[in-house]
């Protein structure tokens, strides 16, 4: 589990820096400013719990038999997708409705942190 959570975040990471450099040269003369700001939150946070992703990662590789360890993983990457992706998608359509999306990644992300927390009670 660990190996495939650093490949996660190794792809997470590579794609968190190439959009944020798109938004950044490409998308800065294309977008309302309220677009542009949105994509660069769903990277912002996207790069944040990429680290997040491989901390826990680590974690695994010292835990490996950690279901809550394992949870804050997948609640972490997939935290990314909802989030940082509906984001992507909403600055690039313009479909309001895709910020539906969004608070889900963020909630998803919450019982994320607090599996981690209660990992870090239960492991160490």
């Amino acid at each position: 589990m660990a190996k495939w959570l650093l490949l996660l975040a190794s792809f997470s990471g590579f794609t968190g820096v190439a959009l944020g450099a798109f938004a950044a040269h490409g998308l800065r003369s294309r977008l309302p400013e309220n677009l542009l700001n949105a994509f660069q939150t769903g990277v912002h946070y996207q790069l944040w719990h990429t680290m997040a992703l491989i901390a826990v990662a680590l974690l695994l590789l010292r835990f490996p038999e950690s279901g809550l360890f394992k949870a804050t993983g997948v609640l972490f990457a997939l935290g990314i997708v909802l989030f940082s992706g509906s984001l992507y998608l909403l600055a690039l359509s313009g479909v309001g409705k895709l910020g539906m999306i969004t608070p889900l990644g963020g909630v998803t992300w919450l019982i994320a942190w607090a599996c981690l927390a209660l990992g870090v009670c239960r492991t160490l």
